[in-house]
């Protein structure tokens, strides 16, 4: 009996652990993001650069709109990412999903607060191309 415990508590863990949990929630450009917005006055255009967030090794950043299934979230950033923000059924943020080599490494929700962001017609950003369009 303890061993077919042991067995199916092993098998959990496995499982568990092939997850995407590794990939971070940055709340350090969540709450760097929030401040630029609300710098930005009503009816008016911004931009922000995102090298004077990171401290992560990233190649490729996307914009995630509003009420994007989770099929969609994939196609777009074409790797596995797991949302766990739920933005399929939300209009309140957008996420921004960075990728390293293939793989989905962080991701920061926006909170919209009124605001519109872009990629200034750009399908992702890259390091030495980061800047996101801020209206309001």
């Amino acid at each position: 009996m303890i061993k077919q415990i042991s067995v199916i508590l092993l098998s959990l863990l496995l499982i568990t652990g092939c997850n995407d949990s590794d990939i971070k929630r940055n709340t350090e450009i969540e709450e760097r993001l929030h401040s630029s917005i609300i710098m930005v006055s009503d009816n008016s255009t911004s931009k922000t650069s995102l090298n004077t967030f990171d401290d992560f090794e990233w190649d490729k950043a996307f914009l995630v709109q509003p009420y994007t299934t989770q099929a969609g979230i994939e196609e777009q950033v074409g790797v596995k990412f797991t949302d766990p923000s739920n933005i399929g059924s939300r209009d309140d943020i957008y996420l921004l999903v960075f990728v390293n080599e293939g793989k989905a490494v962080q991701y920061a929700e926006i909170e919209r607060l009124h605001t519109t962001f872009s990629l200034g017609g750009k399908e992702y950003l890259e390091p030495s191309n980061d800047v996101i369009y801020i209206e309001r």
